[in-house]
């Protein structure tokens, strides 16, 4: 009989995330917590499919924006539709502004497995096309909904020098760069991550 190998992703106790310092949406003090997060004493690596039932966990993810600013001083982000064959079957028809998935075990082998998985997921998902310059810029909590309670964020953003990003997969749909200003104007289309990053980056008081 054959069986399925289940995926095995990083996590953290939720309590230690707690211990860190507790915040309902976005935090941008990401030295308060990386590296004690990120800590190979403090991660471990459980099956993907219990853990997204167990609050008691946190899932750590990569979430990557793509910024490009055009001649004329307007910002864009890159932007998709999330389709029916993404993994997270709770976010499919989703608007997004966020690029990343799970750190796996077999990310494990590299010497910092959080920027191996960063950098798999990116070459899977994105084909990036041009130069740009890249800073952790905030973490996300969102425990008012069932796929927050179980996934913390960690925000990466790339500044790209032109916008030549491209989808790699078909479930990465309708993607392109839109002006922010947009993106804000059709804010409730979007993934709660994703309103979240935007009204914390771009929003009027950010």
């Amino acid at each position: 009989m054959s069986t399925v190998q289940v995926e095995q992703v990083m996590v953290v106790p939720t309590e230690l995330f707690h211990a860190c310092g507790y915040f309902q949406g976005f935090c941008r003090e990401t030295e308060k917590y990386l590296d004690k997060l990120l800590d190979p004493e403090q991660t471990q690596y459980l099956p993907r499919d219990k853990m997204e039932m167990d609050p008691s966990f946190k899932q750590l993810n990569p979430y990557c924006l793509f910024q490009y600013t055009d001649p004329q001083g307007a910002v864009h982000l890159f932007r998709y539709t999330r389709g029916k064959g993404q993994g997270e079957s709770r976010l499919h028809s989703k608007g997004s502004i966020g690029i990343g998935g799970h750190i796996s075990s077999l990310d494990a082998t590299e010497s910092s497995p959080y920027r191996e998985g960063m950098r798999r997921e990116l070459e899977e998902e994105v084909d990036i096309a041009c130069e740009y310059s890249e800073s952790c810029v905030g973490l996300l909590n969102d425990d008012e909904n069932e796929v927050g309670k179980v996934h913390l964020g960690v925000v990466h953003l790339f500044e790209c020098q032109q916008p030549n990003i491209s989808a790699r997969e078909t479930e990465i749909a309708n993607a392109g760069f839109q002006p922010v200003a947009e993106i804000m104007a059709e804010l409730e289309y979007y993934e709660t991550w994703s309103q979240i990053c935007l009204q914390a980056l771009f929003g009027e008081n950010h």
